[in-house]
């Protein structure tokens, strides 16, 4: 990946992507710096985070605090340093511009009663040109979302959902410029709650976005067992095509496709013929010279009377018929697109399992081009209570990748730099292990990011 970073060249800043192999070398290297800006993958944290308490050095990471790290809170706090970790774009800047508005609404006395907090990284529409919607820059990442479950609070309960439960295509929200998305519960939403001070919220939910076909399809693909571990194939010699029908065979791929393409057209069968009934209502009215009734009572599956606009019922059932077939269209289409018919494209990775095969084809199949563009999106939406009245705030983000750049690598860049600035300049004295959950780190961090074109819109509804 490649980082944009604002900080200025006057401070010795180190910035570590790959690990030296010994401790020496890795201590040689941050003893030359006054900060780290450490990049490394997860499991490898640990060794910089305690090279940097060795050396005596502040460290600044776009990475999440795992229970490694979080082991070394005393050291951290002893060595008189400050760690400050989550400072990418997600985790990072959604936990600063969350809580930027929810402290904000909290100092006008409003109570705050759910937070639904979603970041997504999207190929620009220009350029979205296959039926998955996606294009991505990192396929293992991809592969292994939503492999931990899912665990959040939404109307004072908590949900915890498996692997399989988490991407369903029918949670939307419509995101400004871009129209509706599909978003699933990242691993842990319970955790934050403590950090943004909100024990008594009544909804707390992370999220990410994608387009709803690509949830659609990547359901399928779970169910299929297409990023399973376990499964192990032979691929040496093995082109796409002959992966996919083995592995089909091996899991009854035939059986689970009719059993798809049933529900589709029975869920059809039954809004048509719901249809068919409004559409008889409307007759019968008309025959008995009452004209076409605009409204229609119906009793709920709660036993409650409402007046229903039958000519919005029309519109939807029609728009669900629609969806419904665009579904059985879309099973194979998405699955052809990865090489279900691919004889071409040979795989020779040796002893491969199902997921390993699968990274294969989304790098074959769903790379990010380089004359193509990316866009980050983030949207928290707050419900509060202020004198009586439920409002919702909406704070929307929405940035362009360059042809140098993806655009969460811009912002993970920037927020970086910015926190390596302020702490080398002594405006961020804070010591010990955080995240940007504090005012004194996320403000002044917020401010700069604005002064870099990193904007959020607001706007304010009222809840009836």
């Amino acid at each position: 990946m490649r980082y944009y970073f604002s900080t200025d060249h006057q401070y010795a800043c180190t910035i570590i992507s790959e690990v030296p192999s010994d401790e020496a070398g890795r201590q040689a290297l941050i003893n030359n710096a006054q900060l780290v800006i450490s990049m490394v993958d997860a499991e490898q944290q640990q060794w910089i985070a305690q090279d940097c308490i060795q050396c005596g050095r502040h460290l600044v990471s776009p990475a999440g605090i795992n229970e490694k790290i979080m082991n070394l809170r005393p050291q951290v706090e002893n060595s008189n340093m400050l760690f400050l970790y989550e400072m990418g774009f997600d985790p990072g800047l959604d936990h600063m511009s969350a809580l930027h508005c929810i402290n904000r609404l909290r100092l006008q006395g409003a109570h705050i009663r759910s937070v639904y907090s979603h970041s997504g990284r999207l190929v620009l529409p220009e350029h979205d040109n296959n039926p998955w919607h996606c294009k991505t820059d990192n396929a293992h990442q991809l592969i292994n979302t939503g492999k931990a479950g899912a665990v959040y609070k939404e109307r004072d309960r908590v949900h915890q959902l498996k692997y399989e439960e988490i991407f369903n295509a029918s949670r939307l929200i419509e995101f400004p410029a871009t129209g509706f998305l599909s978003w699933y519960p990242v691993a842990d939403s319970m955790g934050y709650i403590p950090l943004y001070g909100l024990n008594d919220v009544e909804t707390f939910i992370r999220t990410n976005l994608q387009h709803p076909d690509f949830i659609y399809g990547w359901k399928n693909v779970i169910d299929l067992k297409l990023t399973s571990e376990q499964s192990m194939y032979e691929t040496d010699g093995m082109t796409l095509a002959d992966f996919f029908r083995v592995h089909f065979d091996k899991h009854g791929f035939s059986g689970w496709l009719e059993q798809k393409m049933v529900e589709r057209f029975s869920q059809t069968k039954q809004i048509l013929e719901k249809l068919m009934q409004f559409m008889e209502v409307e007759q019968a009215a008309l025959e008995g010279g009452h004209g076409s009734p605009d409204n229609i009572l119906m009793v709920d599956e709660k036993g409650k009377l409402e007046n229903i606009d039958l000519g919005e019922v029309k519109d939807k059932a029609a728009a669900m018929v629609a969806y419904k077939m665009h579904e059985a269209n879309l099973t194979l289409k998405q699955l052809f697109f990865l090489g279900m018919d691919d004889q071409q494209t040979v795989i020779n990775k040796g002893k491969c399992s199902a997921a390993g095969v699968l990274q294969f084809a989304l790098q074959q199949k769903l790379s990010l081009q380089p004359h193509e563009h990316d866009m980050a999106l983030m949207m928290h939406e707050i419900e509060y209570e202020l004198q009586g009245e439920r409002s919702v705030m909406q704070s929307n983000l929405l940035l362009r990748g360059t042809d140098h750049y993806l655009a969460h690598e811009m912002v993970t860049g920037l927020t970086l730099g910015i926190a390596a600035k302020l702490i080398l300049e002594g405006q961020l004295r804070l010591k010990g292990l955080h995240i940007p959950v504090l005012p004194e780190i996320y403000e002044p961090v917020l401010n700069e990011l604005r002064r870099n074109g990193v904007l959020f819109m607001e706007e304010q509804r009222r809840v009836r």
